[in-house]
Order: structure tokens, then sequence, then C-alpha cells
């Protein structure tokens, strides 16, 4: 669609830089404040727009598509993941779907790495003890964690965050193990001394920490069972900054609660904020509010990453990020 100036229709407040440069090169209607549209405004949003930018809070199923104009082209998500989104629908209806991979891979990789250290090493137990006043000073026994130096990492997923987190691990001194769809290139996988592991079952019977990094799709609905978190060593750790449906969160807080596991670092939910009440009361948890890509530069690259692919559709070419079913 060369020589047009597309209308863009942005769900959610973005940095201002890539809301600046979107004014720029488009016609584009910005949130007026950082809230989700609701399910009427999204309908008015792709009966009007060329272009939609949504987030993974948009719900873009089959019913809304199927309300969606004529004009709606190209669905440029702000983010890497596209579960909130029914790809083949669109596909179906002419409208290309793109999205963001790899502009917030390390930055989730800090954080799972941060997580692991906070549950292995008591972080939110010693705050908490700080913020009350009641620290009588040092003892030998208070607060003891464990060293994660030496200690078997499986990773659940080893595209870029997946690889991202097996360089920090190993840095850690920790030995990893991966289960994914298939092997890793043979040089990727010598460089990060990582084993793979075909069977998954085998795999986290045998893990200290286990981390969450593949998306969620039909396949990785609950992944992580009760079945499958039963497998797992009393004195493991599971730890999730991808998302929260690949883990059947109520087996997880039974399991948790009754000593099963020796605990959980969350950073998505299977149920967004609707988070289970008896999860928030144990120490051995530690939940964070979906912080995984926030940091200025991850989220100024995905906007980057957004308005290259609104522009190289605009200019006639395919999207350099564009997502087809065959990739989910």
């Amino acid at each position: 669609m060369p020589n047009q100036k597309l209308s863009v229709v942005v769900t959610r407040r973005l940095p201002e830089h890539v809301e600046t440069r979107m004014k720029e090169l488009f016609d584009v209607t910005l949130r007026p404040d950082d809230t989700p549209m609701s399910r009427d405004e999204l309908v008015n949003a792709v009966k009007t727009a060329d272009i939609l930018v949504p987030t993974l809070t948009d719900k873009i199923d089959a019913g809304l598509l199927g309300q969606a104009g004529e004009k709606l082209k190209l669905i440029a998500n702000y983010g890497a993941g596209v579960d909130h989104i029914d790809v083949h629908t669109a596909r179906q209806r002419g409208v290309l779907v793109s999205n963001t991979p790899g502009a917030a891979a390390e930055d989730t990789a800090d954080m799972t790495m941060a997580l692991i250290l906070a549950v292995t090493r008591r972080i939110p137990e010693g705050l908490a003890v700080m913020q009350s006043g009641n620290w009588e000073g040092w003892s030998p026994t208070a607060l003891m964690g464990g060293r994660i130096a030496g200690r078997r990492l499986g990773i659940l997923g080893m595209g870029r965050i997946g690889q991202a987190v097996a360089r920090r691990a190993r840095a850690f001194g920790m030995q990893v193990h991966y289960h994914n769809r298939k092997k890793v290139h043979e040089g990727i996988a010598d460089e990060l001394e990582a084993t793979y592991w075909d069977s998954l079952d085998q795999m986290i019977a045998r893990m200290d920490v286990v981390s969450i990094n593949c998306p969620h799709t039909p396949s990785t609905y609950h992944l992580m069972n009760a079945r499958r978190l039963k497998l797992m060593k009393p004195d493991a750790v599971i730890v999730n900054t991808s998302r929260g449906e690949v883990i059947d969160e109520n087996a997880l807080t039974r399991m948790l609660r009754a000593g099963d596991l020796a605990g959980a670092g969350l950073d998505v939910f299977e149920h967004g904020t609707q988070i289970n009440p008896r999860l928030r009361e144990l120490n051995n948890v530690v939940l964070l509010p979906h912080m995984g890509s926030a940091t200025r530069e991850g989220r100024l690259e995905m906007g980057e990453k957004v308005l290259l692919n609104i522009k190289t559709f605009a200019d006639g070419h395919r999207p350099p990020d564009q997502v087809v079913p065959g990739m989910l």
C-alpha cells in the first residue's frame, strides 16, 4: 500500500518516542490514557483502521475479526507473544499479523535469573525482615538459602530467551539442560554446554531449577500440569517468565503449600491479574507483575520493530516480522 498515509489505531499508551514517530509517519489515533480498550472500542478500531497496534492485553479473536472492516490489513502487535491474536482467522480474512521478536529477550532473561536468585537465596524474606525493623543482626543460621553454582537448570523452550537464560546460567556455574520441539544448532548447544532432553518428563525429574521460556500455544497449555509438577524433586524450584497458562497454577499452589516443591518465581499468571490468593500467602514464592520486558531500552526496541513492520507494509512489502500459522 505505497504512497498512502495509513490510519493506525494504538490500543495502549506506548513510550513517548514511539508515539511521536507514529504521529510523524501515519494518521495515528493514540490512546489518551494507559487503560485497556473495551470490547466496543476494539470493535470500532478494527472497523475503521488500516492497521491495529494491540498489546497482549487485547483479545483479537475470531469474533472481533469477524466485525473488522475491509480497510484492516495489518495487526502490528507490540510484543513477541501472539497467543492473544487469532492468527489463523486473520490470515483467512487477508489480514497480516506481525510481532516484535527478540526485542525483550535479554531483559526477560535478566528477570529469569533475578527470580532464580530471589527464590533460592530468599531475598524477599530478607527484605521483609529489614522493612519490618525487626532485624537483630547477623546469625550463622538465619535465612539460609541454596547455592546455584553446580545446580542443574532445565529450560523449557530454547528460543531466543531460553538461550539468553542459558548463557547467564552458565556464567553462574549452573549446568544447562533443555527441552524443545527440536534440538538447537549444534554450535549453539556446544557454546552453552547444553544437554538436550527429548523427554520433558525425564528432564524435569532431574532438575534443581526449571525455567519456563516457551510460548503459550494449544500444545503448551498446562504443559506443566499436576502430573508433571509431581515429577519434580521436592527441593526444586520453578520459575516462569513466559506465559502463565503453561503451568497449572492451582496444582502448583497445592504442591508449594504442601512442601512438595521448594519454591517458585512467577512473573506471569494463568488468569492474568486474578492470582490464586493462597499463592500470595507463601513466603517461598516470589510474585512479580509481568516485569520481564519492562526496561526503557526493551520497550523502545519493541516500538521500533512495530514502526519498521508498519513502514515496510506501507511501502508495499511484507513486514519483516510477519507471523504465519506455521510458526505457532
